[in-house]
């Protein structure tokens, strides 16, 4: 691409593509798209980009396309790769100067830097890091901004970088600019302080602009540039200075208008400051071991004390308290059990921790933590009073404790009351003794310490197993504020259930399950909206281990309809998530139950799904929901199948969008629909389209797709394999070529169940795959999983349609070029040889049943390999024979001879009607129906028949006399 006359071309090309006009926009960026590969075309793109006559959309456009095709084009291995000699062009326009006036793309200019160096510095751009440090050296404030921001970028994406030969090229780097990094935050540090000082906001400004900029390239140097920081002084000269610096900064807030356009940037350099201690505590924690003191006295200083007081802000005392929390947990910093195990390193560190954490400075930070951080803030009463579904979405699942105050401290002081439970248990009983019996409702602050203190009390609940007699508690206090009604007292109601929730799972005896449920009962009565959104999030009285169903069903019916209500009411998305989650335990835990009071749910769940379309996590709630509805319907949940196989069908439909966050639960829900189904409709068969597309995919979700084939298979075998066989033996074929062998297992095994449910026609439905199982037998398949389903499956051909097997032995003859006898003994062979590899006792007594259907026999194969099958009928027999004590015999403990309905014990789930189809199978199936006694005692009688007494018990001297003792004491009787 010649660029004089390219550019105008380009340039013009580049113009259309910003327009709002589909109809120009589209030509334009498939013309560019063809050009991505064109020599020359970057060289053009750089051209455009620099001149800051053109228009900012076109330069931007011009730069973005510059930065993608950095990422496909720039690596020498990459198809249509830059050639070098272009590379070496552009390499040396980037950096020509640093005058961008437009700050968005000054900042994408300098990543697509970022990106060259990554691939090229140090080796194919050497003058890269030269230049960058000449240029924010210069006067001018823009060059020296941008190249800055550039240099800031650069470091970033180098320090990235985690191959050997890559670290210490970067190891390298920092050695040498190291001290030039540190001069040069230095000067824009004083600078910046110094024009605070004089009141110049607007120079203050520009130089914390740059201040920032260049302590986020120390923070990179510090942090990935040294293998063993702490023997550099320069690097701890900086770490300690930045204790100082901080200081000065927090002082300077003091001084800064809020609306001023100082004070957000210099909160975010005194968020950075702290960043570059955790991040270097994280990094190196034992180099870290001499700030350990300082960062404790510092953060502990500012949090719990008066210091902090005017200065601190909501986000650097989160970063404080992630200090102290790291330095209080980290593993690097714990002695072993025994001592003489823990590096010096170590038990300096944790000496040191133990000097700071005396007595009164844990007492202090308990207290401050409980009695001025836990408490309510009046922006949260004022949420809760305007926007209570909001306030306990914000509650109960808000940040991570990393970026939100209220689970940051909540988690700080979980960690130092588990490091230092011992000291600090009196501490919170104490608090505890001195709220004992009701608070005045009138005495607002009483209130919040109150919920505060027994906030603390939940937190540490495991900690405080043996120090509170919770039973004694609930019953004498919390229950009774539980039935504090009035309108203040909410925060108490409130915290009182959490609190529950807490050390339900801790100690709290089953015997007062009943009252505990009496007073959720009357929360929900009472519309108490937050109070029972926490009970929902945390304190769910069906979601633990020890839950018995005849104490929860006298309160089911009304809890169930209340809790229905409040579904209704509920606006917020994640509201009716959370409620849906408690119906849904409820439905689980109780079961069939349920079925007298699901009217109502079942009646709105159509109109939520269709409300829910734009929100799929909603839509995973009702799915979930579904199946427990399902399990508790059993074969009544047909009645729902109007919505329930639409849902389904959307949910696993790989074609529609959705499926991207439904596809887990459809499946699961597919799945028990048809664990439930009574009888197989047309619609339920006609969803199994979706099939194939899944299988196709391979993911995760593989497993559960078998589950649902082979429960097709168990609900209306003919009438599903009629219409599918066809594309699942495909599916199969194809999947085989490429799978693990548990999924191999699983393929298998539904061709072996599609065998035992019809025996007749199975085989030939599933013809294409038999073949390779009959030489994975001959040869002797590897892994003992997959060859004890390659005998089930051959077993239930054998015994159950000799014709086919016969057609089978014919074919493997044919493709195998040997004679038919030598391959049925090389698997008779095999098939005694790897008997151990068959663990299910249904199989073994299978292959005993399907070798011996061999017999009587003249052939000289089956003689020759007699021994063999006697010895395998007597492991089977072995297997399945028990010895009754009453008359001595025995009898084979497989036999089914009538059907009973599969029970369940309280502690079960009821059967299901496929566990019931299942059931009925067994009575087919000659495991189950065919007595192996009998049938060893049929088909020796049968073998002395055909070759007379004498030539019988030749044969019989060709087996072992030991299991020949063991056959005549199984077969006495006969």
């Amino acid at each position: 691409m010649d660029l004089n006359s390219a550019s105008t071309v380009v340039l013009q090309v580049l113009t259309q593509a910003t327009s709002q006009d589909t109809a120009v926009l589209k030509p334009a960026e498939e013309q560019l798209k063809q050009w991505e590969t064109q020599p020359g075309f970057y060289s053009v793109l750089l051209n455009i980009f620099t001149n800051h006559s053109l228009d900012v959309n076109v330069r931007w456009l011009a730069v973005l396309y510059f930065k993608n095709g950095i990422d496909r084009y720039w690596r020498r291995v990459a198809p249509h790769a830059l050639s070098e000699e272009e590379k070496t062009t552009l390499r040396a326009g980037l950096i020509t100067n640093f005058n961008e006036p437009v700050n968005q793309i000054a900042t994408q200019i300098s990543v697509l830097i970022a990106k060259v160096a990554r691939v090229d510095c140090p080796r194919q751009w050497p003058e890269l890091i030269p230049t960058l440090v000449e240029s924010v050296k210069v006067q001018d404030d823009l060059q020296q901004h941008r190249a800055l921001l550039t240099f800031y970028h650069v470091t970033k994406t180098l320090a990235s970088k985690r191959l050997a030969a890559d670290r210490k090229l970067f190891y390298d780097l920092t050695s040498s600019i190291y001290s030039f990094a540190c001069s040069l935050w230095n000067h824009h540090t004083d600078t910046f302080l110094q024009q605070i000082c004089t009141g110049d906001e607007a120079a203050a400004a520009n130089s914390l602009e740059r201040t920032l900029l260049s302590l986020k390239v120390l923070r990179k140097l510090t942090v990935h540039g040294f293998v063993e920081p702490h023997w550099n002084a320069e690097v701890m000269g900086f770490l300690h200075a930045v204790f100082e610096r901080l200081k000065q900064f927090l002082e300077c807030s003091r001084s800064i208008r809020a609306e001023s356009i100082c004070r957000d940037r210099l909160e975010k350099t005194i968020i950075l400051f702290t960043k570059v201690l955790l991040d270097f505590l994280d990094q190196h924690p034992f180099s870290f071991t001499a700030l350990i003191q300082r960062s404790l006295e510092f953060s502990v200083s500012y949090v719990f004390t008066e210091a902090g007081e005017g200065v601190v802000f909501e986000q650097f005392i989160v970063q404080c308290m992630n200090l102290i929390k790291m330095i209080v947990k980290n593993y690097a910093y714990k002695p072993s059990k025994n001592i003489e195990d823990s590096s010096p390193e170590t038990l300096e560190a944790h000496k040191i921790k133990t000097a700071f954490f005396t007595y009164p400075t844990l007492m202090e930070i308990c207290r401050r933590l409980v009695t001025h951080y836990f408490l309510l803030t009046k922006e949260e009463l004022t949420m809760w009073e305007e926007d209570p579904e909001s306030f306990t979405v914000e509650e109960t699942g808000g940040d991570s404790w990393k970026y939100s105050l209220r689970p940051c401290m909540e988690v700080l002081f979980i960690d130092i009351f588990h490091e230092y439970n011992q000291t600090l248990t009196p501490v919170l009983l104490e608090m505890v003794h001195s709220l004992q019996g009701s608070t005045n409702v009138e005495n607002t602050n009483a209130i919040l310490i109150k919920d505060a203190v027994y906030n603390a009390v939940g937190l540490a609940a495991y900690e405080l197993f043996d120090s509170v007699d919770f039973d004694q508690w609930f019953k004498n206090q919390l229950l009774a504020e539980l039935q504090v009604s009035h309108d203040r007292y909410k925060p108490i109601r409130r915290r009182v259930i959490w609190l529950i929730g807490q050390w339900i799972s801790v100690k709290f005896k089953s015997d007062l399950r009943p009252v505990l449920y009496e007073a959720i009962r009357n929360l929900l009565q009472d519309r108490d909206l937050v109070t029972v959104l926490f009970f929902l999030n945390v304190c769910l009285p069906v979601d633990d281990f020890e839950f018995r169903t005849d104490q929860f069903l006298p309160y089911l019916e009304s809890m169930f309809t209340l809790l229905f209500q409040l579904l209704q009411e509920v606006t917020q998305c994640d509201t009716k998530m959370h409620v849906l989650h408690v119906l849904s335990c409820v439905i689980e835990r109780v079961n069939m139950q349920i079925r007298p009071y699901v009217g109502c749910l079942v009646q709105y769940l159509p109109l939520l799904w269709k409300q829910s379309e734009e929100h799929n996590m909603l839509r995973c709630a009702i799915l979930t929901t579904l199946i427990h509805l399902v399990q508790g319907l059993g074969a009544d949940s047909k009645n729902l199948y109007p919505f329930l196989l639409p849902v389904i069908q959307l949910s696993t439909d790989v074609s529609q969008p959705p499926h991207v966050y439904l596809l887990e639960d459809g499946l699961e829900l597919w799945l028990v629909t048809l664990e439930n189904s009574p009888c197989l409709t047309p619609e339920l068969l006609r969803i199994f389209q979706n099939m194939s597309a899944l299988l196709e995919l391979s993911s995760e979700n593989l497993k559960n797709c078998f589950k649902i084939i082979n429960a097709y298979i168990f609900l209306s075998s003919s009438e599903f394999l009629q219409m599918y066989a066809a594309d699942l033996c495909r599916s199969f074929c194809e999947l085989l070529k490429d799978i693990t062998i548990e999924g191999q297992v699983q393929v298998l095994k539904v061709v072996e169940n599609v065998l035992k449910v019809n025996p007749v026609l199975g085989p030939q439905l599933f013809q294409p795959l038999l073949p390779s199982v009959f030489r994975g037998i001959i040869d002797g398949e590897r892994y003992p999983v997959v060859m004890s389903t390659y005998l089930g499956i051959m077993g239930r051909v054998l015994l159950q349609n000799a014709r086919f097997f016969s057609l089978l032995l014919n074919q493997m003859a044919c493709e195998l070029g040997q004679e038919l006898d030598h391959i049925l003994g090389n698997m008779i062979e095999m098939w005694v040889d790897r008997m151990d590899n068959i663990t299910q006792p249904e199989r073994r007594k299978l292959s005993a049943l399907a070798l011996l259907s061999l017999l009587p026999s003249l052939n000289n194969v089956v003689q020759d390999k007699f021994c063999g099958i006697i010895n395998i009928s007597v492991e089977g027999l072995n297997d399945v024979m028990t010895e009754d004590s009453e008359t001595g015999t025995y009898k084979d403990c497989m036999l089914m001879s009538h059907f009973e309905e599969p029970k369940a014990t309280e502690d079960e789930e009821p059967p299901t009607e496929q566990d019931k189809r299942k059931k009925m199978l067994a009575l087919m199936d000659p495991v189950h129906t065919v007595s192996l006694q009998q049938f060893i005692y049929e088909k020796l009688k049968a073998q002395q028949e055909l070759l007379g007494e004498q030539g019988f018990h030749a044969l019989m001297e060709t087996v072992d006399t030991e299991i020949v003792a063991q056959l005549q004491e199984f077969l006495q009787g006969f």
